[in-house]
């Protein structure tokens, strides 16, 4: 029998790191497909359906109690803050991830002390700070987004529901006020992927392991226990 031929260098050398990568999202991938097919299932399944269930009621009863405006432009601003407030934590983040890009000489070998498997060379350094990158940018543009969508929705809820105009019936604003709410959890998502991505800089196996346990931890704050008395 012939012998096998041997794997390209460039595999053998990237090989771990490539094969971490891909079985991070795969689980990643897998975790969000379970939770689609559960909110196929049972609509009130997640965390997230509830919070846009809540938003959707809340513009109602505001428009229908224009009494209410003072409390509603409040409740925005304070969604407003906080959006600012992740959007500067992201800017910083993405300022600190380009000043480490620049390290990769003298930190790369030193932090993949703590996991021997792997690539020590620069390149897949600067390849795991790209994700990093990409990620926080991915950040900033949700919360950047949210702040945006949350400041139409400032003025649209201020029209009372019997005089607005059809494209600002209570129904289109709260369906602005929830694509606000769901960029704000896209940008907080963003920033829980970020924390396998900070241990991939320790190593591939590091990776695999804050993967599994960021999977475990979303699974449990996305469900939301609710019996179906209760709907």
């Amino acid at each position: 029998m012939s012998e096998l031929a041997p794997l390209p260098a460039w595999l053998r050398e990237f090989g771990p790191d490539l094969l971490a990568f891909l079985s991070s999202a795969t689980m990643v991938a897998a975790y969000y497909y379970f939770l689609k097919r559960q909110s196929k299932l049972d609509p009130n399944y997640t965390i997230h359906a509830a919070n846009e269930i809540a938003r959707s009621q809340w513009v109602a009863h505001v428009m229908a109690n224009p009494s209410r405006d003072v409390m509603a432009v409040q409740t925005l601003r304070n969604f407003i803050m906080g959006a600012s407030l992740m959007a500067s934590t992201a800017t910083l983040l993405i300022v600190g991830t380009l000043t480490l890009s620049g390290q990769a000489d003298s930190i790369g070998h030193s932090w993949h002390l703590l996991n021997p498997a792997g690539t020590h060379a620069a390149e897949i350094w600067i390849v795991r700070v790209l994700c990093l990158l990409i990620d926080f940018i991915v950040a900033f543009f949700a919360f950047a987004m949210t702040i945006r969508l949350t400041n139409h929705v400032v003025f649209m809820i201020n029209v009372p529901a019997s005089h607005a105009h059809p494209a600002l019936q209570p129904a289109h604003v709260a369906d602005r006020l929830n694509r606000a709410g769901n960029m704000f959890t896209i940008g907080m998502r963003a920033f829980f992927f970020a924390v396998p991505l900070v241990f991939w800089l320790f190593g591939p196996i590091l990776l695999v392991v804050a993967t599994v346990g960021l999977v475990f931890a979303l699974h449990r704050l996305d469900r939301i226990d609710i019996g179906p008395q209760a709907l």
